[in-house]
């Protein structure tokens, strides 16, 4: 088979064309990147659509050139959208049909993330530079996937009596249709699992819209849907920027929106979705506080807190411990180990297994990133510890940021208070449990918690008290599919994993039969 150029993949638009003479041989040539685009059908051409527009980072300038841009990707959604697709998906999964066929459909997609587990981890590092020591987090979609197939021939619903009769009243749960998911550049593959396989054993069909800046692991995904079999516009990936978003929002066929990213841009997306009433499940950003008390194994907890607070993905994610808080009696001890955990991590090339930090995802970040550090020193906000500057030498072509601990830190400074999104924490020190739960909740944000205790009765106590969707006691923030996960306060609304996230992805029925 001939391999089509992008440009007639894409149907002959002439900005694409552009980009095909400057980006296609490097692509093919790329032994990451030629496997994505390289030996595509035309049925993975109808399953697996790719708009480019700022794929491509750094020639974002051929963007305003797709003029069209948002009515083609809206026209293009027709193909994904069809009843068909969803209907026969749908029948497979009811009762009256054998829903063996689907569960085998999602265990095979299952089989192939495993097999291609290596590939799918270093396009992860390609996507966004996280080190391939962390990203191999394709199993936890490989382990979504197993699990909500379980649940295919399992989505039982309850009769209910009613009062002062004896009709039957009984409540059903039944898929939207179409839903769209739209993942971070920090994750789609984690999205993907904790979003798509739900909606999939619940008998929806699926638009899934990676970041346009990280758009390969999600592209492989799909490619991995159409080799298993699944039916081609079950699963449809579809890379766009803001307007590629929007058109998918403001869509009418579809019936109901996941998505993960920031608040400034959630609050676009519930405005887009109101033109139609389309709900929507938001899992936004955090400040989390890591509460260290006096009791806590200090060397489990230093190790913890320095890699998820500035270490994992360069503190870009959502469950970054960003907010340190310390008891008084062991504040000096815990920072000489977490300074040392710190700087005895190596940063540098994503690609080497040794590193465990690298680059933040553009220069615009760390553009922001050092201002918001600049700024905490010119007010005070703490006292620079660690960190702080933008490295050189062999580094200083990527967009490495040292990783930054302030100590003393006022929680009600904007460092403390507004989500950084890179590798800079705030160590603040408190005095007693009540001081302890009180900053912690003192924030506009409510995704995770972690607490650092030997007492039971303490983290039992605490957990209970913490305003956030998930507290992890004595553990990283390991997400599993049985436990639902999500954000309350400005963090968000809704639950992915678990039986709670299962039912996101279902209406409610209610059917009363009159008995005479």
């Amino acid at each position: 088979m001939t391999t089509p150029t992008l440009y007639e993949w894409a149907g002959g638009h002439e900005a694409l064309r552009r980009l095909t003479e400057v980006f296609y041989d490097q692509v093919l040539e790329d032994p990451i990147l030629a496997p994505v685009f390289a030996h595509m059908s035309e049925n993975h051409r109808e399953h697996v659509a790719i708009w480019l527009g700022e794929v491509f980072r750094g020639h974002s300038r051929y963007t305003d050139e797709l003029g069209g841009y948002p009515a083609m990707l809206s026209h293009h959604l027709g193909l994904g959208l069809t009843e068909e697709q969803r209907s026969r998906w749908a029948a497979l999964i009811a009762r009256s049909a054998d829903p063996d066929l689907a569960l085998s459909g999602l265990v095979d997609l299952a089989d192939a993330v495993r097999e291609n587990l290596d590939d799918l981890a270093r396009l992860n590092v390609h996507d966004y530079a996280v080190p391939i020591s962390f990203a191999g987090n394709a199993i936890l979609l490989e382990r979504f996937l197993r699990h909500f197939a379980g649940y295919i021939d399992k989505l039982h619903g309850a009769t209910t009596p009613v009062t002062g009769s004896f009709d039957i009243n009984l409540i059903e749960r039944e898929p939207y249709g179409v839903v769209g998911v739209i993942t971070p550049w920090n994750g789609s593959l984690v999205v993907s699992g904790s979003c798509v396989a739900p909606a999939l054993a619940a008998g929806n069909a699926v638009v899934l819209k990676p970041s346009e800046v990280a758009p390969l692991a999600a592209l492989r995904f799909g490619e991995l849907c159409m080799d298993v079999g699944l039916p081609a516009g079950l699963v449809n990936v579809v890379p766009a920027g803001p307007e590629g978003g929007d058109a998918l929002v403001r869509h009418p066929g579809i019936r109901k929106i996941h998505f993960t990213g920031g608040d400034a841009t959630a609050r676009k997306v519930l405005q887009s979705a109101a033109a139609n009433l389309t709900p929507v499940v938001t899992e936004l950003g955090g400040k989390s506080a890591n509460i260290i008390f006096g009791d806590a194994d200090l060397d489990a907890a230093a190790m913890l807190s320095a890699h998820q607070g500035p270490l994992m993905q360069s503190g870009q994610s959502c469950a970054c411990a960003s907010r340190v808080l310390v008891h008084e009696s062991v504040h000096d001890a815990f920072v000489e180990k977490f300074v040392a955990v710190i700087q005895a991590s190596t940063i540098g090339d994503p690609l080497d297994p040794q590193v465990v930090c690298g680059p933040v995802i553009s220069q615009g970040a760390a553009d922001r990133i050092l201002a918001v550090i600049e700024q905490a020193v010119t007010q005070r906000s703490g006292e620079l510890i660690v960190g702080g500057k933008r490295l050189g030498g062999e580094l200083a072509q990527g967009y490495y940021i040292e990783p930054t601990v302030f100590i003393g830190v006022d929680n009600a400074s904007a460092l403390a208070q507004t989500e950084t999104f890179g590798p800079v924490v705030s160590v603040i020190k408190f005095s007693d449990e009540a001081e302890a739960v009180r900053v912690a909740n003192d924030t506009n944000y409510g995704l995770n918690a972690f607490v650092q205790t030997t007492n039971l009765s303490r983290a039992h106590r605490v957990a209970r008290q913490l305003e956030a969707g998930s507290v992890w006691i004595n553990t990283f923030s390991d997400i599993s599919p049985q436990g639902p996960y999500g954000g309350c306060k400005q963090s968000g609304f809704g639950r992915t994993g678990g039986l709670e996230g299962l039912h996101e992805f279902l209406q409610v029925k209610n059917i009363r039969i009159g008995m005479r």
